[in-house]
């Protein structure tokens, strides 16, 4: 599987969630033909507007360093839920009961569910599976 630019900027996107610990992250990858208008959602959650905050401001920085810029943000003051639109991916940082009172991904159930690992590149992907391979047992002399 090839790995476009979006993908890797979304992958971005995902990592600086977890930097900032964001719970419940989820991969929506959206079908073309479904009237969506965007490629794939980032849905995560934060545990209080500050942390909510920072999510958000850790994804902005992390994609402004790739030269990629957000074409609209929403929500940012309040925290509730943060939405930065990057026009190929939106990324949602919800606070729990607002991510559980509009429930995106069972509004967008017809989308693919992805892992952030189905984002990193092949030599990536290979590396993170050579790792968590055990090692051979060693026998004794």
């Amino acid at each position: 599987m090839k790995i476009t630019d979006t993908q890797r900027q979304v992958s971005e996107a995902i990592a600086a969630c977890q930097e900032k610990k964001a719970e419940e992250i989820t991969i929506l990858e959206l079908e073309k033909g479904s009237g969506a208008f965007t490629d794939y959602f980032v849905v995560c959650s934060g545990t209080n507007p500050r942390q909510i905050q920072a999510i958000a401001d850790e994804v902005e920085l992390r994609l402004k360093r790739t030269g990629l810029y957000p074409a609209h943000i929403e929500g940012y003051r309040q925290a509730e839920w943060v939405l930065l639109d990057y026009v190929d991916f939106v990324v949602h940082v919800f606070a729990e009961k607002a991510r559980r009172y509009y429930e995106l991904e069972r509004l967008w159930k017809s989308a693919k569910r992805l892992e952030p690992v189905d984002l990193k590149t092949p030599a990536k992907r290979a590396a993170k599976k050579r790792n968590t391979v055990a090692a051979p047992r060693r026998k004794r002399a």
